[in-house]
């Protein structure tokens, strides 16, 4: 018995196989095969994630080879955002306007202190990064701190709040250069996913640091959540979004 578990260990199930059936190893997918083939590998009774990884020729621990920004999805992420805003008197008042969930000063800073972290994105003015710095710490990790790159340090803080409502998505290449990030939920349809993954793989050509030698789009991998990962061709890609990447 002990003999047959172990056989069984670490082997997918049968709705997995089938879906991994459907396609052809070693394959690389124009965009537009991707993005057909994936609702017939999606099998989850749930609305499943769907994801999109590009495996790029750069070294993140090197500053200037680092792939960081953020972009407004074109139909959002299908993910409700709890947005919080550090901001004071008639900023405070324009980020309520927006809809954000949380506005407040240095109560707010008290409360992330006592280990309050209720809210999905953080936004602040300015004049209000002295006091979150007394809270770096516990931001940093959980990948909540504000900043100006990221559009989330800004006096426009209606806007800011705005953006992330409809949807904006932060991307950051990891260790091994890859860079991970959804792109909307399954019952978008084949159509809405794509347009946003056009907007995400825009924005990461666009962010091809000067000093990435190479190819810089080697690999990119399009799945669901339970899903097995549909290889899409980087130079289609590349050729479909347009950028000399």
């Amino acid at each position: 018995m002990a003999d047959k578990k172990q056989a069984g260990a670490g082997k997918h199930g049968k709705k997995y196989n089938n879906a991994n059936s459907k396609l052809t190893v070693g394959k690389k997918y124009t965009i537009e095969e991707a993005f057909k083939l994936l609702p017939e590998v999606t099998f989850a009774k749930f609305d499943e994630t769907v994801d999109v990884a590009f495996t790029l020729g750069v070294d993140p621990k090197h500053a200037d080879q680092m792939v960081r920004g953020a972009i407004v999805m074109p139909h959002g992420i299908g993910k409700s955002v709890r947005v919080a805003v550090l901001a004071k008197g008639e900023k405070a008042k324009d980020a309520e306007s927006a809809g954000a969930d949380f506005v407040g000063s240095d109560d707010l800073i008290e409360k992330i202190a006592g280990g309050w972290f209720e809210f999905d994105k953080m936004i602040a003015t300015p004049d209000m990064m002295v006091a979150v710095s007394k809270v770096g710490k516990l931001l940093g990790p959980r990948g909540l701190m504000p900043n100006p790159k990221l559009g989330t340090v800004t006096m426009d803080v209606a806007k800011a709040v705005k953006e992330q409502k409809l949807g904006k998505v932060e991307y950051r290449a990891e260790k091994a250069g890859i860079v991970h990030c959804p792109i909307g939920k399954k019952s978008f349809g084949s159509q809405k996913l794509r347009e946003n993954f056009m907007t995400l793989a825009g924005a990461i050509i666009k962010a091809k640091p000067p000093t990435s030698k190479g190819i810089y789009m080697r690999a990119v991998t399009l799945s669901s959540t339970m899903s097995p990962g549909i290889s899409i061709d980087p130079m289609d890609t590349i050729n479909t979004v347009g950028g000399g990447a």
